[in-house]
């Protein structure tokens, strides 16, 4: 076999990377609504229970440092 050529090199990658994404199980438009709202909806609960944590120790630590 001939050695690749930098150009060689990415083509080949490219070819690969085409190759896999043709063995990749897509989700349908339901599993992909589905999962959009998990994700969201967990995304929003922990900017929640962050802002909460902030809050508190905001107003827990600022008196001993004021």
């Amino acid at each position: 076999m001939a050695e690749l050529g930098f150009f060689g090199k990415i083509a080949r990658f490219f070819r690969n990377v085409k190759a896999e994404l043709k063995k990749v199980n897509w989700p349908n438009r339901s599993e992909l609504s589905s999962n959009t709202v998990v994700v969201v909806v967990t995304v929003l609960a922990l900017i929640a229970f962050i802002g909460v944590v902030d809050l508190i120790l905001t107003k827990s630590i600022t008196p001993f440092i004021m």
